[in-house]
């Protein structure tokens, strides 16, 4: 389907904070024009392909969609089921209990959920990490999102035989899926895994020149452990098993050393920052305006929605940086500009995701039109400052992924009734309780 945006104001993020006063075409899957209105003796007719729909933006905000670099979508069954509770109590005595309940179809449906909240919130991809990777595939594709899935495994998935055999079987076989999917190496967390599982993930990360992810230093309590264990931090631990040659990075990354942020610096590692999570779990702050400091690549995550509990873009962001100028004790620290950023390309970084960085002729159209004719968007001092500190999902007028506009004025085109997404999720958990 070829669509043509008009009227449209435009930010590309591709490394200032302009705003282009035009139109953007697409053509099947990706963007072929970006620029100035094409009018009259300017444009050579027989150049302009001929549009299946034209769509007047009508002076709104054309954007690349936010990338959601951590969450464990199919946790939605959980929203608002085991909160104010300590972590350990939340984690033991409430979360692992009902997730052994679950099967490969409840994974199904309670991802689909998710997906119509990503959407909402101007998500276009996300970096999910759960069990039973074939029933999220299936459910990104048949709604026509874009998924990128990072393993889980840990001792309690399998024997470290099984679990390197099931996560070389994943990698090869998402990898070269679908245009939707792709797959990372990773793993649940240096807490949750033995030296021959972690040392089996290294060789693998090793072999195909792989970034690998996993929880990173979310707790205190987490990188105590592993110090009495192992004499070091997770992040150095890691290190020295060599799982970091080839790139990737950590998930939460609250409890860093000096040390840690000098591993993730030189081996260009991504720092995943969840700070709605992190947060409402009592975990703590990450150190971002330091990490920003030395060059370290952030991106942003919801984390999953038992913990958070709302898979809200918006609301991550202004956390990010609200929570950094406390930190800090600094109103000028981790400015809207940097947050935005880490929220669409620095995601994408994290991702691999290369052709759905910035809005660009030639890459693929994942990309969000943002309502600016709203009460909280006006007056339009400054658009990239009212996107990330006054911005909310109200403002999102249309979601595309690959091409095709999957939500559009609080209307979803995901090839099935949401009505019955509702019903089968509160039909699973209604069965578990």
């Amino acid at each position: 389907m070829n669509t043509r945006f008009f009227n449209a104001k435009i930010l590309t993020m591709t490394g200032d904070s302009s705003i282009i006063e035009g139109e953007l075409w697409v053509e099947e899957n990706r963007i072929t024009y970006i620029g100035d209105p094409k009018k009259g003796n300017e444009i050579n007719k027989t150049a302009m392909p001929s549009f299946d729909r034209e769509i007047d933006v009508k002076g709104n905000l054309i954007m690349p969609g936010f990338k959601n670099a951590h969450t464990h979508s199919a946790m939605t069954f959980l929203r608002s089921y085991a909160d104010d509770l300590p972590l350990l109590d939340w984690l033991h005595k409430q979360i692992f209990p009902m997730e052994a309940k679950l099967n490969g179809e409840d994974i199904y449906h309670l991802s689909k959920l998710a997906i119509l909240e990503y959407l909402t919130s101007g998500i276009t991809a996300n970096f999910d990490m759960y069990f039973s990777p074939e029933n999220i595939t299936q459910a990104s594709i048949d709604m026509g999102f874009r998924s990128v899935l990072c393993a889980g495994i840990s001792e309690f998935t399998g024997s470290t035989e099984e679990n390197l055999e099931n996560l070389e079987n994943w990698y090869h076989k998402y990898n070269h899926h679908n245009d939707l999917i792709s797959y990372c190496i990773g793993f649940h967390g240096e807490y949750t895994a033995e030296r021959p599982l972690l040392e089996g993930i290294a060789a693998l990360s090793r072999k195909y020149k792989a970034p690998v992810y996993s929880h990173n230093s979310e707790t205190k309590a987490e990188v105590e452990q592993c110090l009495k264990k192992n004499g070091t931090t997770p992040v150095v631990y890691l290190d020295q098993l060599g799982m970091f040659e080839h790139g990737g990075g950590g998930y939460h990354c609250v409890h860093v050393t000096e040390e840690d942020l000098a591993v993730f610096q030189k081996r260009g590692l991504t720092v995943v920052t969840n700070p709605g999570s992190n947060s409402k779990l009592a975990s703590g702050i990450a150190p971002i305006a330091k990490m920003l400091n030395m060059g370290i690549n952030i991106a942003i995550g919801t984390d999953g929605p038992a913990s958070n509990n709302a898979l809200d873009m918006f609301r991550e962001m202004y956390l990010v940086t609200v929570l950094q100028k406390l930190k800090e004790n600094d109103a000028a620290s981790v400015p809207a500009n940097q947050v935005l950023h880490m929220a669409t390309v620095g995601g994408a970084k994290a991702m691999g995701l290369k052709e759905m960085d910035t809005l660009e002729a030639g890459k693929i159209a994942d990309l969000v039109i943002l309502d600016l004719y709203q009460p909280n968007m006006q007056p339009i001092n400054n658009i990239i400052k009212n996107i990330v500190y006054s911005g909310n999902k109200q403002n999102v007028k249309l979601t595309m992924v690959n091409g095709k506009v999957l939500y559009e004025d609080n209307q979803f085109y995901v090839g099935e009734d949401v009505e019955n997404i509702y019903k089968k999720a509160n039909e699973i958990i209604n069965r578990m309780r």
